[in-house]
């Protein structure tokens, strides 16, 4: 068998003296493993770094085994730009960790997020990566079928005045109508419910706060897992960037 398509590297694991299994994010058949003779040498193993995006090919006797990836250079080398920014860095470490944690092999639900999650890698360099970056997992808990319902109160049914989420239901509250147990609440960001408006340092941490325990509780739980000592690390990051 044999297929070409384009992929965003998760990551990969030596094999044998120089040899390297690879973990892409494909375009059109999700997350994808292969082997790649050489790719752990000192001349290639650059163009493997997690983030980068290639163009390949992959060949084998059937899908669900192991076949080999033959792959061109690269068309995206994002982490070597990212060198000087360890919190950007940070941050592409902390995406391919989750994807690698929760999407299976041949999952087609990886290609719903290709799209995403390359505009998020591609914003690396800009500022605004941070507010994307929430988006992002906001956006991936929704793809993989476990999205919070931001749309109106859980207690009214009001759809304005939202300030805070359950993490029992993970339904948006009006904090003016849950007083009693609003300490117990996740504060909802308003740029997570408003695409026009701005996201302050204070908006980010909330967010981050927020999608990490959903991501951690319905992704990863869900499945005996952690979530990822990258996402961890990231978090503690921002946090310290206050």
């Amino acid at each position: 068998m044999h297929w070409r398509d384009e992929g965003l590297i998760l990551g990969g694991r030596k094999f044998g003296e120089s040899g390297l299994v690879l973990d892409v994010l494909t375009r059109s058949r999700g997350r994808r493993s292969g082997l790649v003779y050489g790719g752990a040498s000192r001349k290639k193993r650059g163009q493997y770094e997690p983030g980068n995006q290639v163009d390949l090919s992959w060949t084998g006797r059937l899908e669900e085994q192991l076949g080999r990836f033959d792959v061109a250079e690269a068309t995206k080398l994002r982490a070597s730009r990212l060198l000087d920014r360890p919190d950007a860095l940070a941050a592409v470490a902390s995406v391919c960790a989750i994807l690698r944690g929760v999407l299976n092999e041949g999952d087609e639900a990886g290609s719903a997020v290709f799209e995403a999650t390359q505009l998020l890698l591609d914003a690396m360099e800009d500022d605004v990566w941070r507010a994307l970056y929430v988006r992002w997992e906001l956006g991936l808990l929704s793809a993989l079928g476990f999205g919070l319902d931001l749309e109106a109160c859980a207690i009214s049914g009001a759809n304005d005045g939202l300030t805070h989420v359950s993490p029992k239901t993970g339904r948006a509250v009006r904090g003016s109508e849950a007083e009693e147990y609003v300490d117990r609440l996740f504060v909802l960001p308003r740029f997570l419910i408003q695409p026009t408006a701005g996201a302050t340092r204070e908006d980010i941490l909330h967010g981050i706060e927020l999608t990490g325990f959903f991501i951690e509780r319905r992704l990863f739980h869900a499945v005996n897992k952690d979530l990822p000592e990258a996402r961890r690390r990231l978090a503690v990051r921002m946090q310290k960037d206050r």
